[in-house]
């Protein structure tokens, strides 16, 4: 199994208590660290402008702004967003760029992508609140104009959500060019999400990785397998993925105190009791949560149903980075 890391910047009020000129050297000291221990495969940040579980004057910083910033002070270690909102940024330009990050990092982009969800940022930024189907129309429409940006060098498209025609990609990424690609040749593409009959099978088209809930694996999976049956893709070549938000100790009293840390963290920052209640009992039996022995156990039930890559998200990260060197230790080794 392949093991990513969420950096924190801020969205699930990850940074709050710390000054916003010490945010940057916080997310870049941990974007090294993991990339000094080799353990790691890649960092990652979310695409999203407003906090979480509640939209507050909290920071949160700008994806790929931090996708540039984090390959110039990385040298290894792969970079990626999960997931990127198709109708934040016009595609023909976030395939340009992100090919420059590709070029910045030497290789090193992995490229998230999913229809959107967070209603509030989305009327709050002015892009409205199009139709589930809509997000999705314009999304598959999104994935076309990047694969031919990135493996033909130019897109035309007259599409119902996207019109673009002859948008130059110059150069292109390095990825499918100068170095070995991804399945479909180019920036490797995950496309997140779970919907059962267009994203799935949007997926089972264009995606070298997905994105589940733990919960619905397996599930998941046996959907996605059949679409790549119905469009003839080798299912074999889509990487599954999972997040997990991990709370981990060495015992169950050490599990107790890191989620008392957290429900601590998250009133201090000004969310209500009934939403962070509401929101630790949710973590109750998940796959992150428990003594490392029991993180383990969940993540190789798992593994066995086909998960190839996890991420790992850790509240506390820009903090106490002891949790992440309790999984480095306990929990990577027997997953490997």
């Amino acid at each position: 199994m392949r093991f990513g890391l969420f950096v924190p910047q801020g969205w699930r009020m990850d940074l709050a208590g710390i000054e916003p000129d010490q945010h940057w050297g916080v997310m870049a000291g941990l974007a090294e660290r993991a990339e000094m221990t080799r353990l790691w495969e890649s960092i990652w940040v979310y695409d999203h402008f407003h906090t979480v579980p509640v939209p507050s004057q909290e920071a949160t910083h700008e994806s790929w702004t931090l996708m540039a910033a984090l390959a110039a002070v990385t040298s290894r270690i792969r970079l990626g967003q999960m997931c990127t909102s198709m109708a934040y940024r016009n595609p023909a330009y976030l395939a340009k760029v992100a090919a420059t990050v590709d070029i910045i990092s030497e290789g090193r982009l992995e490229m998230g992508i999913g229809a959107g969800w967070y209603e509030h940022e989305w009327r709050a930024y002015g892009y409205g609140f199009p139709s589930a189907g809509d997000r999705l129309g314009a999304l598959e429409e999104g994935v076309q104009i990047f694969r031919d940006m990135w493996t033909k060098g130019s897109a035309t498209l007259d599409g119902k959500y996207y019109q673009v025609d002859g948008a130059i990609c110059a150069p292109r990424p390095l990825q499918g060019t100068t170095q070995p690609g991804s399945a479909l040749n180019g920036i490797p593409m995950w496309i997140a999400g779970g919907g059962e009959k267009k994203t799935l099978r949007i997926a089972a088209r264009y995606a070298d990785y997905t994105n589940f809930v733990a919960s619905e694996f397996e599930h998941k999976s046996a959907i996605l397998e059949a679409h790549c049956a119905d469009v003839g893709r080798d299912f074999g070549e889509i990487t599954r993925s999972t997040n997990i938000d991990v709370v981990i100790g060495d015992t169950e009293k050490d599990v107790k105190d890191r989620l008392a840390w957290r429900r601590d963290h998250y009133l201090k920052a000004g969310v209500s009791e009934e939403i962070v209640d509401t929101q630790i009992a949710g973590l109750t039996g998940s796959a992150g949560v428990g003594t490392h022995e029991q993180v383990v156990e969940k993540l190789l039930a798992l593994k066995a149903l086909g998960l190839g890559y996890t991420i790992a998200y850790f509240t506390e990260a820009a903090y106490d980075t002891s949790g992440i060197h309790l999984f480095e230790n306990k929990v990577i080794p027997d997953l490997k």
